[in-house]
């Protein structure tokens, strides 16, 4: 009889070793080394029916005679889902969606499920039938294409999936999957190597796509080895506050696409809710003009997006004045303090400072810079901003305004809005001609002040 073969993993950062160890070289971890088994002698390969047709030729190909046509991408019923994966779900593709507990991978996978018109199986591993369909009845309890499995062994969902032959598959998720050839359980480095390359196999051969809902650490990174990511076409991101209603998917990794796109999500008692024009909620409408508030123009991947910036300049009550920023990095906010103190000359020394960006998101865009200063201006001179004004433009250390990219984007956006007057860098090139907004141009902070104060 064959030997088994057996290696060390780190379980937390799935580097290798040939012997145990007590701390991890790579990761600084302590007692995360553990044995695993590699594969046992005997192992067979999957055989489906459907494949027998579909199995590339083994031989190689000119470059020349490979079939250069692309295969018909499959319509999730999603327009967020649609723009991230970049037009639809590829056949023989495989994705990766990973989030936080609770952020909503199962409920937008199952969603999606039960909206296809065409034959779906979702496996899960960690819920039961009827904790499945409980959920399903809140979401769409009238679907017929979408059939449930509760198995957490390879072999058997392959039996279903001879049978049952379905034209998508989703796995939830694959950290709860095992496969008979690996003798460690299941969650560890081995078997989710093992198993996704069995899935990897399956999904190339048959040309069905197939979606796998992946852990992650405290960190934030997908639970496994690093692998793992590297072995799947598109690395989906599902993330967001939980204490929001809002959540974000968006792409680290896409073969058949690009990264720079997002999808936005509203978390409802009936589900996510696909948000189309997330300016809108973004951007709170008041009856009464209140002192503080400004609305910047930023980009979220190739998405132009209106959002308010609230400020609240105050005396500083304890001697140490605070500066607090919620969504905004506070390292910037505080060089943009610096700025208007040196530059336009405002006192804000002994002030308190707090910013907040509405929605609970976080922006790093730096083209919100000058609605950021504008938000603190109006605050500090306790002078409402109109309602119509939004801006756009970086602000650097000598009180320049200094250009962004892609404004020509932020100022259509702004326009189908309603805002009447963008503020942006003079030396911005825009091309632009016979707009319904007012594009006022400007070059130092001073002139910002002259328009607010």
């Amino acid at each position: 009889m064959a030997k088994v073969k057996t290696t060390f993993y780190c379980q937390n950062c799935g580097t290798q070793y040939s012997k145990w160890q007590g701390q991890c070289t790579s990761c600084k971890e302590w007692n995360t080394i553990a044995e695993e088994v590699l594969q046992t002698p005997e192992k067979s390969d999957w055989k489906s029916p459907a494949s027998a047709s579909k199995k590339r030729a083994a031989k190689p190909l000119l470059i020349n005679e490979i079939d250069a046509s692309q295969d018909a991408r499959i319509d999730v019923v999603d327009k967020e889902f649609n723009r991230v994966l970049g037009g639809g779900l590829v056949p023989g593709s495989l994705t990766l969606l990973g989030g936080e507990p609770g952020i909503g991978k199962s409920t937008l996978l199952l969603q999606m499920a039960l909206r296809l018109p065409y034959k779906t199986l979702y496996v899960s591993g960690e819920e039961s039938q009827k904790q499945i369909k409980m959920r399903a009845e809140r979401i769409n309890p009238s679907s017929s294409n979408c059939y449930i499995l509760t198995e957490t062994k390879t072999q058997n969902i392959f039996k279903q999936i001879e049978e049952l032959q379905p034209d998508v598959v989703v796995v939830d998720s694959i950290q709860t999957l095992h496969s008979d050839y690996i003798e460690s359980s299941a969650g560890s480095i081995s078997q989710i190597k093992e198993c996704t390359t069995e899935l990897i196999k399956f999904a190339k051969e048959t040309a069905t796509p197939v979606i796998l809902v992946g852990h992650i650490t405290k960190d934030g990174h997908i639970a496994g080895p690093k692998i793992l990511e590297h072995m799947v076409d598109t690395v989906l991101q599902f993330e967001g506050d939980r204490n929001h209603v809002f959540r974000i998917l968006r792409a680290n990794k896409n073969r058949f696409g690009s990264t720079n796109e997002l999808g936005i999500y509203e978390m409802q008692g009936a589900g996510l809710r696909e948000v189309s024009n997330p300016s809108e909620i973004l951007i709170s409408r008041k009856d009464d003009e209140l002192s503080g508030n400004a609305v910047a123009a930023t980009l979220e991947g190739m998405r132009p997006l209106m959002i308010e910036v609230q400020a609240l300049v105050s005396t500083a009550v304890y001697g140490t004045p605070q500066r607090s920023a919620t969504g905004f990095n506070a390292k910037r906010l505080n060089m943009l303090l610096a700025v208007l103190e040196k530059r336009a000359g405002f006192r804000l020394g002994a002030k308190d400072v707090f910013l907040n960006i509405t929605g609970g998101i976080t922006v790093d865009d730096p083209a919100i810079d000058l609605g950021v200063v504008a938000a603190i201006l109006s605050s500090n001179e306790d002078e409402a901003l109109p309602k119509d004004y939004c801006f756009a433009a970086e602000v650097g250390l000598s009180g320049e305004i200094r250009p962004v990219q892609r404004v020509e984007q932020r100022i259509l956006e702004a326009e189908k809005l309603g805002f009447s007057t963008i503020f942006v860098s003079k030396y911005n090139k825009i091309s632009l001609k016979q707009t319904a907004i007012k594009i006022q141009m400007i070059s130092k902070i001073e002139d910002l002040v002259g328009f607010i104060v």
